[in-house]
């Protein structure tokens, strides 16, 4: 009797499993797909619809991807990391049994609305090569099924906050954000007020406010996307001009 309680609970174990991967999750994990774009392109250079400059700049090197409509969700999810598998169980010939790798989402795969990979309600992430590579061989086939989850994003060093615009129209580029990385809201504050002026996203990791700030040091406030909020004091100096990106001495974890 106690061997047939152990086979049963066995079976229902099982079933379990074959659930949460019939549903496209298993521990946290979902189904999707994955392409990757030319060897020929530099990751490094493709800030895409996020607008980074550069994303060893940015802080996260070449592991990056673009993501899917149901994913990006117009920029909200820029800046945010995913770890990926290639699923062995579904594509044992090109995937890399064991393996994962942590992207950054930098860009926006764009739907062509006639069954592409891309389209809405899939979930695909088009890869740099270099990330691509660490969790399946690189062949002919170029589309892979993966699992996927958010995790943290590991940053080092502070958030890094780039000015650009002119007189009253400030632009500022978000990057290097640790914790869940995406900036869900931001203010701004010059030294000469004691008020916080919320920001509006621009596009992507780029945040605009409506006045002049000129000769002021800067204080930023961000809140990401899992609710955080962390406060960045004089994170710029009065003397800053256009262009520069300077650090803050606190980030998110």
């Amino acid at each position: 009797m106690a061997g047939t309680n152990v086979y049963s609970v066995f079976i229902v174990f099982c079933l379990i499993l074959v659930l949460e991967r019939a549903n496209g999750q298993s521990n946290g994990w979902m189904a999707g797909h994955a392409t990757y774009y030319g060897a020929s392109q530099n990751p490094t250079s493709l800030g895409g619809a996020c607008g980074y400059d550069n994303t060893f700049h940015a802080g996260f090197g070449v592991d990056t991807a673009a993501l899917s409509g149901a994913l990006f969700r117009g920029g909200e999810a820029c800046g945010a990391c995913f770890q990926l598998t290639c699923d062995a169980h579904q594509d044992p010939k090109w995937c890399l049994r064991g393996t994962a790798v942590t992207i950054t989402a930098t860009n926006f795969c764009p739907p062509n609305n006639n069954g592409g990979w891309c389209d809405l309600p899939r979930q695909h992430f088009d890869m740099s090569l270099p990330a691509f590579s660490k969790i399946a061989r690189v062949g002919s086939e170029g589309i892979i099924p993966v699992l996927y989850r958010r995790v943290p994003c590991r940053r080092t060093g502070g958030v890094r906050f780039t000015l650009k615009g002119q007189s009253n129209f400030n632009l500022v580029m978000v990057t290097n954000v640790g914790g869940s990385g995406d900036v869900r809201a931001a203010w701004i504050k010059g030294s000469k007020s004691s008020v916080w002026v919320a920001m509006h996203r621009n596009w992507g990791v780029n945040w605009q406010s409506n006045m002049d700030v000129r000769n002021q040091a800067l204080s930023f406030k961000l809140t990401l996307a899992d609710g955080k909020t962390l406060q960045f004091s004089n994170a710029v100096p009065s003397t800053w001009r256009f262009g520069e990106t300077f650090t803050s001495q606190n980030q998110f974890t």
